[in-house]
């Protein structure tokens, strides 16, 4: 019975989605446009070097070099092996859904077990530094110190999710965990044992990575356009503003201003979109729009998890705890936005000294290459595209 009620309510979304499709071919073609901008434009150029990147430090053996080295560091925080570190910090540099795709990874390589492959998701998968000041803070509150608050927040709840999840799944962990003394021969040794058991030249690895990036990337951006849509019918079919007043009730129970009830329901499904009916709601609280901000930001969003959980169905690695790590950090990051804003928040000061500590130049000079990034974005995508394409078209053609 509970099959079918499951089969039922997959047919009646996806009859839905199709109704809305043809009731509303206007808007729905303008959202599918926002989001393949938003794809190819940024996500694609922006994403792609790192994935390539985590790829050849992967099949080269330096992510166990950096495993062995960190391994004092991760274990007692988060109760993960070393080659963590590398995950936490790809996935801060280049934000969602890198987190995922690394873990994932990694767990396919054997480096993590199940138990710490579902730790170190539930921590790693967090916004870029460029898009929280760049484009958010800057592009659409107009406003760098925010972003540095913003950073802060986003980083440091991170942090005490990763803390948190450290203590799940302890009694069924199959490997216990170990205190390691720092040896750079050990690392060394574990780095030359991996390059060596991997038998593929040094082009087939190259190729691997960027073709095994591309087709990542076009599913993430499969994903952006579906929910850029979905948003979008929600909005026009009036389910949005209705479940929205539910959420304002719950905003009113926190003090905080009802009109962010529906730029935060839409922010649930897309942060993009969410952030930026954010900054445009005409409130005169910017401590309620900072609460806000860092929730949506902390649960990434449907479409975000929807990514993810497509890359996880490649492994073991379930899904729910890294659901309930978003809800976690979303509470946490909304509390601590609470407490530094009178400390940290200080419009009337220029912030371009410590947002150097998240971005190697200013806040104004970071948007400019965000702007950069969004012009020239789609010539690099099509290049990449094709020499993907090239590639695959080779190895099918030495196949025949």
């Amino acid at each position: 019975m509970k099959s079918k009620i499951k089969s039922a309510t997959f047919a009646f979304v996806a009859l839905s989605i199709a109704i809305g499709l043809i009731t509303f071919p206007k808007y729905t073609l303008e959202a599918s446009m926002r989001g393949i901008d938003m794809w190819w434009g940024t996500v694609f150029p922006s994403l792609l070097p790192f994935f390539v990147t985590a790829e050849l430090l992967i099949g080269f053996g330096v992510v166990r070099f950096i495993g062995v080295i960190f391994e004092p560091i991760m274990r007692p925080l988060f109760n993960v092996p070393g080659a963590g570190s590398f995950v936490w910090a790809m996935g801060m540099a280049s934000g969602y859904p890198s987190g995922a795709k690394l873990t994932a990874r990694l767990r396919q390589e054997k480096q993590l077990t199940k138990i710490e492959a579902e730790r170190l998701v539930s921590f790693t998968n967090a916004s870029n530094p460029l898009f929280i000041i760049a484009a958010v803070s800057v592009g659409f509150f107009h406003d760098t110190s925010l972003g540095f608050l913003l950073a802060i927040v986003h980083y440091s709840s991170n942090a005490l999710v990763g803390i948190c999840m450290r203590f799940y799944g302890r009694g069924n962990d199959t490997r216990h965990e170990q205190r390691s003394k720092l040896s750079i021969k050990k690392a060394f040794d574990e780095l030359h044992g991996t390059r060596l058991r991997d038998k593929r030249p040094f082009g087939k690895i190259f190729g691997d990575a960027i073709v095994n990036s591309v087709q990542t990337l076009l599913m993430i951006g499969g994903f952006i356009i579906i929910f850029s849509v979905i948003t979008t019918l929600l909005l026009q079919v009036g389910i949005a503003p209705f479940l929205s007043n539910g959420l304002a009730k719950i905003l009113e129970l926190f003090h905080l201003p009802s009109e962010l009830s529906l730029p935060i329901f839409s922010g649930l499904f897309e942060i993009t979109l969410g952030a930026q009916l954010i900054a445009d709601t005409n409130i005169s609280s910017i401590l309620s729009q900072a609460i806000a901000v860092s929730f949506i930001f902390a649960f990434n969003g449907f479409s975000v998890q929807a990514q993810v959980a497509s890359i996880l169905a490649e492994t073991d690695i379930r899904f729910l705890p890294y659901f309930f790590a978003r809800i976690l950090h979303g509470i946490l990051a909304s509390g601590i936005a609470l407490l530094l804003f009178p400390y940290v928040y200080e419009p009337s000061k220029t912030t371009n000294q410590v947002t150097s500590v998240f971005l190697p130049f200013s806040p104004e000079e970071s948007f400019n290459f965000w702007i950069t990034l969004s012009n020239y974005g789609p010539i690099i995508t099509l290049i990449f595209l094709g020499i993907a394409t090239i590639i695959l078209i080779t190895r099918f053609n030495k196949h025949l």
